[in-house]
């Protein structure tokens, strides 16, 4: 990586160089023009880079932790966009939650949304195997900043809530998981981090 940017430096600096060392004129002007300062008597080229992020090879005590981590990759890969769509849901309806009048108007507008997810997600959602599942439990908690116990509990009762939370029990799963970032989930957020940069 500290290669490829090095390489990179050298690129814009080089390409500096020999656009200073043609004439300015319309027949000779190739490439793109990058913006620049003038210091004590200097011209530095300046320019907005996008951020980089530089993860550390994994290192395994073992083949088999090298296959649990692919396998971790490959589960988060297909759960991390229902958990995004989650936490973009839930802000939707926290915001329309303002525009409502009273309660009863909140319970209709629930019952939709509720509709609308079931109607276009069931069908994938109930294909998660257990371990995705539990995994989507946790990123449900990192993208809306609540436990999906809490979602069931403010969207559906505190009824609703236990039930759910009873057979999830039943499944060796915890509708009341946290995801903590910096502690025992900080291999899940290095990894998610990764997938946002685009790097996996």
């Amino acid at each position: 990586m500290t290669r490829l940017l090095f390489l990179v430096l050298i690129g814009v600096v080089f390409s500096f160089d020999y656009a200073k060392g043609q004439q300015a004129t319309p027949d000779t002007i190739t490439g793109f023009k990058l913006p620049y300062e003038i210091e004590n008597g200097d011209t530095i080229a300046t320019g907005t880079f996008n951020n980089v992020y530089v993860f550390p090879q994994p290192v395994f005590k073992s083949k088999m932790d090298e296959m649990k981590y692919w396998r971790l990759i490959y589960n988060l890969k297909i759960v991390y966009p229902y958990a995004k769509i989650a936490g973009s849901k839930f802000a939707e309806m926290n915001q329309h939650f303002q525009t409502l009048k009273n309660d009863r108007e909140r319970a209709e507008y629930t019952k939709q949304v509720e509709k609308d997810v079931r109607k276009q997600f069931e069908g994938q959602l109930v294909n998660l195997t257990i371990t995705q599942g539990r995994l989507l439990i946790k990123l449900v908690d990192r993208e809306t900043g609540k436990t999906s116990y809490d979602l069931v509990k403010e969207l559906r009762g505190n009824f609703s809530a236990v039930f759910w939370q009873t057979m999830a029990r039943l499944f060796g799963s915890n509708l009341k998981a946290t995801y903590d970032s910096t502690g025992v989930d900080k291999p899940i957020e290095d990894i998610l981090k990764a997938i946002d940069a685009g790097y996996l």
